[in-house]
């Protein structure tokens, strides 16, 4: 029988996956889908904004205002060293991929010219701080407008900037490209080499060069195209897919895959099994019929409302339909309101969980004492405004890893210096002072030995 079934290959499922399987579990994937990371921007989110103007520059200093004004949020539960040290843990792992975080948000320019705080980058996207920047976009990508993006990085990022257009299909007759199709094609050194040419037939003596995030998808090319430009080179976020959400989606699943996990894609999860206080086994529905998983635990990262892991009937109904979990946050009247630059309360409904991440009802019980909900379910955060859903994801994922490795099936937190017992060494250090110290003439002599004892 599978130690743990997780469910979701999103950045939640895939970090709980590999952290149970690096400590010897038998670990078995399910996901309808590829996971959510390749719909992402390819960086790790923490906290890019309080409210809706307000830009966050060191997310962690803010978590302990943040718990206060957001109670119910999950960070008000997980706290910022466990997130600090849960993104420190990805970062690790993605060390060609992800740029070591240092505390503070990083500007990241984006496909309308808008710079986006993220906390952890990938090194083809770090903001060199230039006076001036060439705008450059193939014409055969069409979501990427250059002269758009510089006339409004000029006022978001306070530089000189000029668009260019450059003409190279990246196959031969081809009017449009993906930019999976480009981010193929300039792995060929050939390509990547006509490409510097066409860009530098354009450009002229900027500082840097602002490129679509289409550098390569196996390979990231972004190095040695800044070498054949003599200048630095950024990757500028595109719509979905996006090229450095799939690098990280494919170096983590091929971890996942690497530590022993079971992969398995393309089936739905419809339900489950319980002996009342566990969940025994869930129900895949594979090939035409119903494949019963039996698991000791399971961890649900299934998504929120985009990936339908929360559903709206016509009568404004919302429920979890694998394991009609309660959710949180349906008690008000606005989760829906006619101002369209406005959060909306509706993204906030979720579970709520305990220390361990097992959804709880209302009254607070524990619904089964081996489930694990994570990442987008969770209750209380509207991540997309927020910038918050990575931070959340990859914390809650190893919460529960770690509730589930723990010898009791919960997590507890660690012990404070002042809870330890003093190590032996100390013990003994400590009685040998007390002797050095106690007063001959004060301390008194042990008693004589009777020999009729």
């Amino acid at each position: 029988m599978t130690d743990t079934v997780v469910i979701g290959a999103g950045l939640a499922g895939l970090s709980a996956a590999i952290r149970l399987a690096e400590a010897g579990q038998k670990v078995t994937l399910l996901s309808f889908g590829l996971g959510g990371i390749q719909l992402g921007q390819g960086t790790i989110d923490v906290l890019g904004y309080r409210g809706a103007d307000t830009l966050v520059e060191r997310p962690f200093d803010e978590f302990a205002a943040w718990a206060t004004e957001h109670p119910d949020h999950p960070y008000s539960l997980l706290g910022a060293d466990v997130v600090r040290d849960s993104v420190d843990w990805l970062a690790a792992r993605l060390p060609d991929l992800l740029v070591p975080g240092d505390g503070r948000n990083h500007p990241l320019p984006t496909a309308v010219g808008a710079m986006r705080p993220t906390y952890l980058v990938q090194p083809s996207m770090v903001w060199p701080d230039p006076t001036s920047v060439a705008v450059v976009g193939p014409a055969q990508i069409k979501d990427f407008y250059p002269h758009l993006v510089a006339a409004n990085l000029a006022v978001t990022a306070q530089v000189e900037a000029t668009g260019y257009r450059i003409d190279l299909p990246a196959r031969a007759g081809e009017a449009e490209s993906s930019p999976v199709v480009y981010a193929k094609a300039l792995e060929d050194p050939d390509v990547l080499a006509r490409f510097a040419e066409a860009v530098l037939d354009q450009i002229g003596d900027e500082d840097a060069v602002v490129l679509p995030a289409i550098l390569g998808l196996h390979q990231c090319v972004q190095p040695q195209l800044a070498a054949l430009l003599k200048r630095p080179v950024v990757e500028a976020l595109l719509p979905p897919p996006s090229i450095p959400g799939m690098r990280i989606n494919e170096a983590l699943t091929a971890q996942a895959k690497a530590a022993g996990v079971r992969v398995i894609l393309g089936s739905k999860v419809t339900g489950f099994e319980s002996d009342g206080s566990r969940v025994t086994a869930v129900t895949l529905h594979q090939a035409g019929r119903d494949q019963s998983y039996p698991a000791s635990h399971v961890v649900f990262a299934p998504g929120g409302f985009e990936s339908a892991a929360l559903v709206m009937d016509s009568y404004g109904t919302i429920t979890e339909p694998v394991f009609d979990l309660p959710l949180a946050g349906l008690d008000r009247d606005d989760l829906i309101t006619g101002d369209y630059w406005a959060d909306q309360a509706i993204f906030a409904v979720g579970t709520r969980v305990d220390q361990s991440c097992r959804p709880l009802t209302g009254d607070g019980e524990v619904v089964y004492e081996n489930l694990h909900t994570v990442g987008g379910l969770l209750a209380g955060a509207i991540r997309w405004t927020e910038k918050s859903g990575d931070g959340i994801a990859v914390a809650s994922a190893l919460r529960a890893a770690d509730a589930i490795l723990s010898p009791t099936g919960t997590w507890s937190p660690p012990a404070s210096p002042t809870d330890q017992p003093p190590a032996p060494e100390v013990v003994q250090t400590l009685q040998e002072d007390a002797e050095d110290d106690a007063d001959p003439a004060t301390t008194p002599s042990p008693p004589e030995e009777d020999e009729n004892v």
